[in-house]
């Protein structure tokens, strides 16, 4: 038991900077409070000991601002951070190596009594402060889901979700996108990394432009070769290749 608390502690000392120690996070960190108690009350839900599980879990709730259902399934080295606010259904499944931020909902959209009426998290997804996660459906592994984003829908392994309804970022998209603006001289998320209006019309703009840089690209290739096709002596430069608009050689391949 006590290896278990030691390794649980030490990935917390892993993944957040402000804890100095095991000691540290055994005695005032209320994400391995809540968690400790949870695991006796799960314990007790699954030999149908069903009042007295949740008269722990409501006092885990009472002492952390945790509220996690006895019936919750919970993997190993889970870290709650803050955790004020954080509520954990009862047909909620979290992989192993997750981390769960304040102001979670893993809520259910369905009444039906014993039914699947809660999210799955696969294994080391990151849920961001505020956010709620509300159905049945299945958060992939390595998935992060953004601050206050609102997701009813699977999320796919590595993906990211942001916003209210959520949408889905595919990994590497954003890298994509980042590659895009450089060509431009302009960095997208160093203006912001919010998911705010503005923000996502200068994304919106951003993959516009990369767009209109590749059909602009084409049509060139295309005038190239019809003015080869005219002066025999053209000799095509692959402008293409670059996907540069240059108004100044667009003239000279139409003859202005």
């Amino acid at each position: 038991m006590f290896q278990r608390i030691r390794s649980y502690a030490q990935s917390i000392l892993e993944r957040d900077p402000a804890a100095r120690s095991v000691w540290d996070v055994v005695f005032s960190y209320p994400g391995f409070h809540a968690l400790a108690l949870h695991r006796v009350a799960h314990a007790l839900w699954q030999r149908g000991w069903l009042w007295l599980a949740r008269w722990i879990s409501h006092w885990g709730r009472f002492l952390t601002g945790i509220e996690i259902h006895p019936g919750a399934r919970i993997g190993a080295r889970v870290f709650i951070d803050h955790g004020m606010g954080v509520v954990i259904g009862e047909t909620a499944e979290i992989g192993d190596d997750c981390t769960i931020y304040q102001g979670v909902t893993l809520g259910g959209t369905s009444l039906d009594k014993g039914a699947k009426r809660h999210p799955t998290l696969g294994k080391g997804v990151i849920v961001g402060a505020n956010s709620q996660v509300l159905g049945s459906f299945t958060v992939g592994d390595g998935a992060k889901i953004g601050s206050g984003a609102v997701v009813t829908k699977p999320v796919p392994a590595g993906a990211t979700a942001v916003g209210n309804p959520a949408r889905i970022i595919q990994e590497g998209e954003a890298a994509r996108r980042e590659a895009a603006a450089a060509k431009m001289g302009f960095s997208a998320y160093g203006v912001t990394q919010s998911d705010d209006p503005v923000s996502q019309a200068l994304r919106g703009l951003i993959d516009g432009t990369a767009a209109q840089d590749h059909q602009i690209a084409l049509l060139w290739q295309a005038i190239e070769k019809l003015a080869c096709k005219i002066d025999p002596d053209c000799v095509p430069d692959n402008a293409a290749l670059h996907e540069q608009f240059e108004a100044q050689k667009l003239n000279q391949l139409v003859g202005d």
